[in-house]
């Protein structure tokens, strides 16, 4: 199906619109994704938007083609509207000629597959989506499994996590649980629990690292809570030369878990 639609009012685009509010989302089961590059990367992983919102003065690309494409191949609903009508369902300002309607991905722990990376990331109440769309870029980066996020953290699928996360929000297995869901599952197989920490913490360049490892970091704010680093296989800390007392959680991450995949 392709039509156009030339007004604010319309109800698709109020209904598009909602799906940068989080509860509209969960009600949904969809998210948005905007910019060519990114959708490119969503169906180079198989997944294809179920609608996709052109802007009317796009210019021409080969890729923009074929996925239009795929996505009247597969049955889903082609859009073309004026780009101020675009800015308005994506909310940013300058917006990309292109975005896109996902289904959300199944994030139960139940659908990991622990043994298929030696690497996996874990947020615990990660609250800023540019950290949580960082740490999927990371996670892309080292190779990681995926991004297991622990108790009240940002949505994945917000906006702004997905375009901070640069594609790999496609590309990284995603999964969302307590902490009392979380501990038993990775209890129940094999895995190294590793925690950012100055409790009885070894320096994080010589310390043992083990596959599969789940590399931890916690609140940007607070860190992790004392009972969750006192149930890690592995504190490490890392030196801190100036005045700052820590580091962001993503940049914390990434040198921990580029640290993993040289120590591994």
């Amino acid at each position: 199906m392709r039509r156009q639609i030339t007004g604010f009012s319309n109800p698709t685009v109020k209904a598009l619109r909602q799906l940068r509010d989080k509860k509209h989302r969960k009600r949904e089961g969809k998210f948005l994704a905007e910019g060519l590059r990114l959708l490119t990367d969503a169906r180079e992983c198989g997944h294809i938007p179920e609608v996709l919102v052109l802007a009317t003065t796009r210019d021409p690309h080969p890729l923009l083609a074929e996925l239009e494409a795929e996505v009247a191949a597969a049955g889903g609903e082609i859009i073309e509207t004026a780009p101020d009508i675009l800015s308005k369902i994506t909310g940013k300002d300058n917006p990309q000629a292109v975005a896109g309607v996902f289904a959300e991905f199944d994030t139960s722990l139940a659908s990991l597959d622990r043994s298929a990376a030696d690497i996996w990331l874990v947020g615990q109440a990660v609250r800023d989506p540019g950290n949580l769309g960082t740490m999927l870029r990371t996670g892309d980066a080292i190779g990681a499994g995926g991004l297991i996020l622990i108790d009240d953290c940002a949505d994945p699928f917000s906006v702004e996590a997905v375009r901070a996360s640069m594609g790999a929000v496609f590309t990284q297995t995603i999964a969302q649980a307590s902490w009392d869901e979380f501990h038993p599952w990775l209890r129940s197989g094999a895995g190294q629990l590793v925690a950012a920490s100055l409790r009885d913490a070894q320096p994080y360049r010589s310390a043992p690292y083990t596959a599969p490892c789940f590399v931890m970091v916690g609140n940007e704010s607070r860190g992790l809570p004392e009972d969750y680093e006192l149930a890690c296989d592995l504190r490490v800390t890392m030196p801190m030369k100036g005045r700052a007392d820590s580091l962001n959680a993503a940049v914390a991450a990434a040198v921990l878990g580029y640290e993993v995949l040289a120590g591994l």
